[in-house]
């Protein structure tokens, strides 16, 4: 299984949606709080170039934003994605 990482926001609902998704599937995953840690921020839109909360990395791979997770989700893609 693939490391994941997850830079998110605790105030952000779809932060919270995307680990609901990757907690159903019982799933470990890192999380990077980028309230209060402008760095993360930075180093989050360096990797990212996207600005917005959640950037989700599936090892090396730039998922996206929880849209785009709960999209590989429904075309049966996150799992083979996860896979090492």
């Amino acid at each position: 299984m693939k490391d994941i990482l997850i830079y998110s926001s605790a105030w952000c609902p779809f932060c919270v949606r995307a680990k609901m998704l990757l907690d159903s599937k019982n799933l470990s995953y890192t999380e990077l709080d980028v309230d209060q840690q402008p760095e993360l921020r930075r180093e989050m839109m360096e990797r990212a170039q996207r600005h917005t909360v959640p950037q989700i990395f599936i090892g090396d791979h730039h998922v996206g934003g929880c849209d785009d997770l709960f999209a590989l989700e429904r075309a049966g893609e996150l799992d083979p994605l996860l896979a090492d």
